[in-house]
């Protein structure tokens, strides 16, 4: 996707609302050693490809005022309680240089884990998404992380993740977050069999209280 957007002439809280009530989007980008540009952009093609996941995760690229530059997506701020965006950050990137970003997990095979068929255990996503870093060519949409070896015992970790070539995990200092685990399903049956045992004892008195009624 191409996203176009001009140079924001007008500036400050008045203009912005103007810009809105017009269906014109107000943002800015920044980086590349170049000042931060104010901008302004259609309203309506940015607040449908923000429903998109390859939009948050992928190099745009920006026609500004009729010249090319490469972005990525920063933030963006919506309205409390309309379907409105009311203003977006773009980042200039160089081709050459490599950018950070934050990348979702796609899981799959976990179904046919032993962690699943076997143990009967849960599986806990810890993490959604990792931080990489790569050249913006190599940036991925996203991470495929196959957890059909599962089992009982595993705890997945960033470290864990098979990356695309080019690409490397960023962490900070020592750390190396968990990624999914497995919980056991053990404590929650034998809490039901403690229940089911503690409502029969509950029930055997009321049971045996007619019948002595009855000799008497």
């Amino acid at each position: 996707m191409k996203i176009i957007a001009t140079t924001r002439q007008a500036q400050g809280t008045g203009a912005s609302r103007r810009l809105r009530r017009a269906d014109k989007l107000p943002g800015i980008v920044y980086g590349g050693n170049v000042a931060a540009t104010p901008i302004e952009l259609e309203h309506n093609p940015i607040f449908y490809a923000l429903r998109k996941e390859k939009f948050h995760t992928s190099i745009l690229t920006m026609e500004l005022d009729g010249k090319d530059q490469l972005v990525v997506l920063r933030a963006f701020q919506m309205h409390p309680y309309k379907p409105q965006v009311m203003h977006i950050d773009f980042q200039r990137v160089n081709a050459d240089e490599p950018v950070t970003m934050s990348v979702p997990l796609h899981f799959f095979g976990a179904e046919n884990s032993p962690a699943v068929k076997i143990s009967k255990g849960l599986i806990n996503h810890a993490r959604s998404s990792i931080e990489v870093s790569c050249l913006p060519k190599d940036l991925p949409e996203f991470i495929s992380v196959d957890l059909s070896g599962l089992t009982a015992q595993t705890t997945m970790r960033v470290s864990d993740i098979a990356l695309p070539e080019g690409v490397s995990a960023v962490v900070h200092g020592n750390e190396d977050p968990v990624v999914v685990s497995v919980v056991a399903q053990v404590e929650e049956e034998e809490e039901d069999t403690t229940a089911d045992a503690a409502a029969a004892d509950a029930a055997a008195p009321a049971a045996a209280a007619p019948a002595a009624s009855e000799a008497k």
